[in-house]
């Protein structure tokens, strides 16, 4: 598999109008600009979320391996929840979040409009709970920021750049995308790595000119880490392993075939890696004189084939068809994918799909190939 995903430890979202409340463990992180309920100003919220520097290191390391990263990529993602008064385009801009020295921000355990106020945790205003640490508002260190408006100092430190390369990443949706997060954060995650950017997690927040917005409600809701749904946020890499090489075995060519999952045993452990051999060949093979049966040969799918998974239950793709990331693998033996069970979330059921061009027609193969991950202990 080309495809991992770690999740956050920890996730919040940050909000101008109760600048110093807390929202760490509620189940929702929310992008906002829009007109205020008190006194009719603009407003803001952001998200802040962070993922581990042991689990980054794992996945460069153990799975893609130093031989893959400069195919590598890294994706922000998160599933849209609910929106209100969306714009008909605009953009969400991710950067890399900037704290001095070896500080660190609470996650906190409050959630959005708690009474009284929480205050255990990151705010709009300060950095840690018991209102400690202020974010800085002025005499930014070189290459870091912040933005906040009127009244409503605050709202976080990023940088802007970081050993030569911009550190503003961004997403552009129109009105009729699904408005789900899609961020790519290549460039942060390698330095991360590297040791060339501190690891402070990511801020996310509308373009500028949308926050602190009074002419509309602006709202975009994500599910967080702490969502009773399938749909918490997570960082997805992404890498070529595909290799190639058929040796003997011929290519299957006709779209009138035959083609199925050889090894599936339906139950997996959420651990570890999955490797699935595909049978491939022609639904009626040509007459041959062999002293073995035709219908036993195997064949190897085109190099343009590629797999994706499918929850079972909500239909959606888990793991979508991507050119670069989910390409089929063959060798002397077959064609073959490898699926980590580990970057799935546990207790779920999963279908296989299979994408390949056959005979100049694309076929999406679905023969109800079905698997479970469960959880280890």
């Amino acid at each position: 598999m080309a495809i991992y995903r770690i999740f956050p430890d920890k996730d919040s979202f940050i909000f101008s109008e109760t600048s110093t409340g807390n929202a760490g463990r509620d189940e929702i992180l929310e992008i906002a600009g829009y007109k205020g309920t008190i006194d009719g100003t603009g407003q803001a919220s952001r998200i802040v979320t962070k993922f581990l520097d042991s689990e980054i290191d794992d996945v460069i390391n153990n799975k893609i391996t130093l031989d893959f990263t400069g195919s590598m990529s890294a994706s922000l993602k998160m599933y849209l929840a609910d929106a209100t008064e969306i714009p008909v385009e605009y953009c969400l801009k991710a950067y890399p979040i900037y704290i001095a020295g070896s500080g660190e921000w609470d996650n906190g355990t409050g959630k959005f409009l708690d009474e009284p106020v929480n205050r255990t945790g990151v705010s709009w205003v300060y950095k840690n709970g018991g209102q400690l640490n202020e974010w800085s508002t002025s005499g930014f260190t070189a290459l870091t920021t912040g933005s906040y408006g009127t009244g409503t100092a605050g709202g976080g430190n990023w940088y802007t750049a970081s050993n030569g390369e911009s550190m503003e990443f961004y997403q552009s949706h129109s009105i009729s995308s699904n408005h789900d997060m899609d961020i790519d954060v290549t460039k942060a995650v390698k330095q991360i790595y590297d040791d060339d950017l501190p690891n402070k997690g990511f801020l996310v927040k509308l373009e500028d000119k949308y926050e602190f917005y009074t002419t509309a409600s602006i709202r975009l809701k994500y599910f967080s880490k702490d969502t009773n749904t399938i749909y918490p946020p997570f960082l997805e890499f992404g890498w070529d392993d595909r290799t190639y090489d058929q040796g003997d075995l011929s290519l299957l060519s006709t779209d009138i075939s035959t083609i199925d999952i050889k090894n599936n045993k339906g139950r997996y452990t959420d651990e570890g890696k999955q490797r699935f051999r595909i049978t491939a060949r022609p639904t009626y093979p040509t007459r041959t004189f062999t002293t073995s049966s035709v219908y036993l040969t195997n064949y190897v799918l085109p190099s343009s084939s590629y797999w994706g998974l499918r929850d079972e239950n909500t239909e959606e793709m888990v793991v979508d068809f991507n050119t670069n990331f989910t390409k089929i693998s063959c060798d002397s033996n077959g064609s073959y994918f490898d699926v980590y069970m580990d970057g799935l979330q546990p207790e779920r059921y999963y279908r296989i799909l299979v994408k390949t061009t056959l005979d100049g027609s694309t076929v999406v193969v679905d023969n109800k190939n079905i698997f479970k991950v469960v959880r280890n202990g």
